[in-house]
């Protein structure tokens, strides 16, 4: 009879004992294979979106002026933690101005480190969500 080689959890190592197209010797060895395999790519999906959602809040939170405009310095925007490498979309202007925006939040780039601040209503009317806060 010829000799069958030893199968072994791709996880840990042991010798599985089973069916013979077992690839893990238990359940939470299988668990952890998938994680250590899928978990650097959602690490990242998962910060990219918390910086995103952060830069968000800053702008919205240094956005306090009349009709949602404000201009506000670059340091002011990275001493609050703000990121210029991500955002969701931009915007250019017939007048060819390109608005950068993360979410319904955003700014226009003046010069000498000076930026704009806007919001832009009509991208949450779209969802529905300003329907929502209005009518509550």
């Amino acid at each position: 009879m010829p000799s069958i080689a030893e199968k072994v959890c791709l996880e840990c190592g042991e010798k599985i004992v089973g069916r013979t197209d077992k690839r893990f010797c238990s359940d939470s060895c299988r668990n952890m294979y998938h994680y250590h395999a899928n978990n650097s790519s959602i690490n990242y999906v998962r910060n990219v979106v918390n910086t995103l959602k952060r830069n968000r809040r800053i702008l919205s939170e240094l956005n306090n002026g009349p009709e949602g405009k404000t201009r506000v310095h670059r340091e002011k925007l990275l001493d609050n933690g703000f990121s210029f490498m991500y955002h969701t979309n931009t915007h250019r202007t017939k007048a060819g101005n390109t608005y950068v925006f993360c979410f319904e939040q955003g700014y226009l780039e003046l010069g000498e480190n000076w930026f704009m601040l806007v919001r832009r209503d009509e991208y949450l009317g779209r969802s529905g969500d300003l329907k929502k806060d209005a009518a509550e």
